[in-house]
């Protein structure tokens, strides 16, 4: 059985969602997909389903019945993923801002480096954003500049949403108490490996903005990630992570 899994939360990404997993099942390594969409009412998932006779085997879907978060949707495929022996599991948008060329640097980490987490990282070597407003630019690097100063992390990156995961971390890290959604949700998964002392790696990447569909970020999303991570710091203070 292949043991890496790219888990892809899809709602309203029948724009991309044919390219994306053409290009992530045409890397040389032989990746499976799991798709997770949130009835999305573009019909994203019906065009999986076709999809799903080409590439028997090696592309999945879970349906949920509504949009309930990027964090939901993530943990759900963990899940997923755990429950069928999967022991690399990837998180992947499926606009394209995550390059399928560079999942198999995150691998090379995890599987023979000795990163148990490792990050595609915008910002290890500077700042590699393509195609970004200064603004969404700013809020995204000086967010990972907060999350170092209250957390402790020594993270460029902590929003990070394209990452390897070796199995343990998932199986050891309460996926049960996951509670965020949005960036908070990647600073938590961040956080939560981070407190459990598994080692946590930066992979260079170059992240390029969507040219199809339309951004899920969202004012609540940001604010959720300015106070959750003061939260996450004060119950991992009262051992109550």
């Amino acid at each position: 059985m292949n043991d890496c899994i790219v888990i892809i939360p899809t709602y309203n990404e029948i724009e991309n969602i044919e390219s994306i997993i053409r290009s992530v099942l045409s890397q040389h390594k032989p990746f499976h997909i799991l798709i997770v969409d949130d009835n999305s009412p573009d019909r994203t998932a019906d065009k999986v389903k076709l999809l799903q006779t080409e590439f028997k085997g090696r592309l999945f879907l879970e349906n949920r019945e509504k949009k309930s978060g990027l964090g939901t949707a993530y943990v759900h495929g963990f899940r997923w993923a755990l429950d069928n022996g999967y022991d690399f599991v990837f998180e992947m948008d499926a606009d394209f801002s995550h390059n399928p060329n560079d999942l198999e640097k995150l691998y090379d980490a995890c599987h023979f480096g000795n990163a148990d987490l490792a990050i595609g990282s915008r910002y290890v070597t500077g700042v590699n954003v393509v195609n970004w407003p200064l603004n969404r630019v700013l809020m995204s690097y000086f967010a990972s500049v907060y999350v170092r100063l209250i957390t402790g992390m020594k993270i460029h990156d902590a929003t990070a949403g394209f990452i390897c995961y070796k199995r343990e971390v998932l199986e050891n890290i309460g996926l049960n108490k996951i509670r965020f959604v949005g960036y908070a949700f990647q600073i938590e998964m961040k956080y939560r490996t981070f407190c459990k002392d598994f080692n946590i790696v930066e992979v260079p990447i170059i992240f390029t903005d969507r040219t199809k569909g339309e951004s899920k970020m969202s004012n609540s999303i940001i604010v959720e990630a300015v106070f959750g991570v003061i939260s996450l710091r004060l119950k991992k203070l009262v051992n109550s992570l």
